[in-house]
């Protein structure tokens, strides 16, 4: 009974409706539009136009990777973004119309890696910068979306050139700076080539992270790894002071940002965020920020900006009372799990690395963050009466947080020798189900006084990646990376069925009517399997290209959803075995997906840290 996926003309698109998620490692990837409404970042392949005031997103999609900066021109009608490729491939920069919110043109000559991009200020030519294996610097001309004239970023004896800026009021200026070099380029047009001047430092050895020009071009300040910030005049091409002399920046300028009014804003790799002025370039204000900064934009004049760090925050703050106030949180790491509450599609919990977060569903607001320092989180429960989110540790350990506070309810101990890779709760929240990385599955009576461990089942021989527990709770189905799925009996704590396939299954689902379940893994395949016997009923081929990694199926059984390593989401006909609608957004692989209760959403989770919310494309 082979079915293949039928061809993507007859397949629906799946309605993205929002994303949770903000690449906070591209420096300067946070732009605020000079239309003051919008903000403009990157995640994964993706570049997000997000309204301020209000919950609208935009997504332009066309980078084939990883988005590594953006930036806008001053008349906020072009924006352009590069992208990060694979070793001797060409990396694309492609050119976007703000206003139709589409493609104009792709740029491709750098090699492997775009390290920086600059609008000259009556929007006549983009200057972009190669990375580390490409090294050139190159013109384009806007208008005929071609390169006028490229040239090697920087000399032979010192390093590569990191970051670019263009003159604020000439089209034929635009300085680049990075490791040991600091240029000021001319473009000569009529012969097509651009001209660098080496700025002299003296004695002084620095590796220029930022980079900010003067309204006036009168100066152009760089922030360095060491800490401190060089004011260097383009005209003279000489160094006009250096500071601070002591209390240095910690790891670094990371941000820096020049203000009409005269002085500037400056932000850390330690997060610490600084207004100073030249030449002593001590703090006026300072706050201190979560997460190295890596972007400064200016609202405006700068009366507001926002800033955007590492941990994938970001930041709104008032100039004058330089108060800070958290617009945006996500996750920077890669999402394991994501969990509804039973019942409800309000709220739903994730957890990546060290932290599990309570979403808001519709506004994605974050209402809850509870952090386990230096452990990661592999899966998540909530237990059916709401109490508890029960979930599962490396270190070995099942924790229960309450959910509204996130406070440790009670922690089972060495709950499995490699680490906690799979949790499931009972109905009647009196058990829980565990399984490890050596392959145990635990059944566990638990209360809030006291929690006992009822039975180990040594069955599997690697690590558990899934557990599913029938409703009458008299039942449970494990997966398991060996190439096994057994099915328990709870009651006599035995095992009831085993199936075994040629692969390393990821994902298991009972069907609703509970006599079949639905597997699927590394192999590509989705198979159904009785549960009486453990004999296979049919295999369906569910992706083209990398494992499966999440399955969810609807309560009346009609429907399932899967997601993998081929970043798309498809919602199938249980019964037909066939592909309805696809879900293209996510830039890396999705690791989990769920069907919200009562059929509205379909939540789905990636290794790049976004969450995704799709809307449910069948009537509930």
């Amino acid at each position: 009974m082979e079915k293949q996926i039928p061809p993507e003309a007859e397949v629906a698109e799946l309605e993205l409706e929002a994303v949770i998620g903000f690449n906070g490692h591209v420096p300067t990837g946070l732009k605020c539009h000079p239309d003051q409404d919008h903000l403009i970042y990157p995640l994964g392949c993706t570049i997000l136009i997000q309204a301020i005031n209000t919950q609208e997103q935009n997504f332009l999609h066309g980078h084939g990777n990883n988005v590594s900066c953006v930036t806008i021109s001053k008349s906020g009608v072009y924006m352009a973004s590069g992208q990060v490729t694979f070793m001797g491939f060409k990396a694309d920069i492609i050119l976007w119309d703000y206003k139709k919110r589409e493609l104009m043109a792709r740029l491709s000559l750098h090699k492997g890696k775009i390290e920086a991009l600059a609008f000259s200020p009556n929007d006549l030519y983009l200057v972009s910068l190669g990375g580390p294996d490409d090294g050139s610097v190159v013109v384009w001309s806007i208008a005929k979306r071609e390169a006028i004239c490229g040239s090697p970023a920087a000399g032979l004896n010192v390093g590569n050139a990191t970051t670019v800026i263009f003159s604020q009021c000439r089209d034929e200026m635009f300085v680049t700076a990075g490791n040991g070099t600091i240029r000021v380029w001319e473009l000569d047009l009529p012969s097509r080539k651009i001209w660098p001047t080496e700025c002299q430092t003296g004695q002084m050895k620095r590796i220029v992270m930022s980079i900010s020009m003067a309204g006036d071009d009168s100066f152009f300040y760089l922030g360095t790894t060491t800490g401190d910030i060089l004011k260097m005049n383009p005209r003279t091409k000489l160094l006009a002071d250096t500071g601070p002399t002591k209390g240095k920046f910690s790891l670094g300028v990371s941000a820096i940002k020049c203000l009409k009014m005269g002085g500037l804003l400056v932000g850390s790799g330690a997060g610490l965020l600084v207004f100073c002025k030249s030449p002593n370039y001590k703090p006026i204000k300072k706050i201190q920020l979560q997460g190295g900064v890596t972007s400064i934009t200016l609202r405006g004049e700068g009366h507001h900006f926002f800033v955007g760090t590492e941990e994938s925050h970001i930041y709104r703050v008032n100039f004058t009372d330089f108060k800070e106030t958290l617009i945006t949180t996500c996750h920077f790491e890669a999402v394991e799990d994501v969990v509804f509450p039973f019942g409800t599609a309000e709220l739903f919990a994730t957890c990546a690395k060290k932290d599990i977060r309570v979403w808001h569903t519709l506004s994605s607001r974050e209402l809850l963050r509870i952090t386990v320092p230096n452990m990661t989180c592999h899966g998540i429960d909530f237990m059916r009466d709401g109490k508890s989110i029960i979930s599962a540790w490396d270190d070995g350990n099942i924790r229960a947080f309450a959910p509204e506070t996130g406070r440790l309810m009670y922690v089972i101990n060495n709950a499995h020798r490699i680490g906690v890779t799979a949790v499931a709760t009972t109905s009647d929240c009196k058990r829980v189900i565990s399984g490890g990385g050596e392959g145990e599955v635990r059944v566990w009576q638990v209360s809030h006084q006291t929690q006992k461990l009822e039975e180990a089942l040594k069955e599997h021989k690697s690590s558990v990646s899934c557990i599913r527990v029938k409703k009458n709770n008299e039942e449970c189905v494990t997966a398991s990376t060996d190439g096994t799925c057994i099915i328990w009996d709870l009651v006599r704590l035995r095992r009831n069925q085993m199936i075994l396939a040629n692969t390393s299954f990821q994902c298991v689902c009972y069907h609703p009517e509970e006599f079949q379940i639905i597997t699927s893994g590394t192999d590509r395949k989705i198979a159904y399997w009785e549960v009486f016997d453990g004999s296979v009923i049919r295999e369906l081929d569910g992706s083209l290209s990398g494992s499966i990694n999440g399955m969810d199926i609807t309560l009346e059984g009609v429907h399932f959803v899967t997601g993998g390593n081929d970043h798309l989401v498809k919602v199938w006909d249980y019964n037909e075995g066939e592909v309805t609608h696809v879900g293209v957004g996510h830039s890396g692989n999705i690791t989990r997906i769920r069907i919200s209760p009562g059929n509205q959403y379909i939540v789905s989770v990636s290794a790049d840290g976004a969450i995704l919310r799709w809307k449910y494309p069948f009537p509930s």
